[in-house]
């Protein structure tokens, strides 16, 4: 299996739990802080998020890494996290992206990084 195709895996797992609980935090324990005065929700849910986007943001660039894209769109899949329903947007057109890559190379020749070195010899 193709290193690429193990990352944007986990990449995808990285999108939907960043996308997803960004979702619960603003319309979910936003509003319960401030029209309710109940505050733990947000507490909790923030800091989750934020645990979880710092690892959105590594397995982005580690992908960006794997797949030698530009820094500019390294840098715009990473701030996908950051607005709520973009991080789905993204997850699509990058699964998109790096799958028609990985089947463009299957089919050439293999890359010299994904070659494992012949130790017998």
């Amino acid at each position: 299996m193709d290193s690429r195709t193990i990352v944007l895996n986990i990449y995808r797992v990285m999108a939907y739990i960043t996308g997803t609980g960004l979702i619960i935090l603003v319309f979910v324990a936003m509003p319960l802080k401030y029209f309710a005065d109940i505050r733990q929700p947000v507490a909790v849910v923030g800091a989750l998020h934020g645990f979880f986007y710092m690892a959105y943001v590594v397995c982005s660039l580690v992908l960006a890494e794997r797949c030698r894209w530009r820094p500019v769109r390294a840098v715009l899949v990473a701030l996908a996290g950051t607005i709520p329903f973009l991080s789905f947007v993204a997850e699509r057109k990058v699964t998109q992206l790096v799958r028609g890559s990985v089947s463009r190379t299957a089919g050439g020749a293999k890359r010299a990084s994904d070659e494992q070195p012949d130790l017998h010899a």
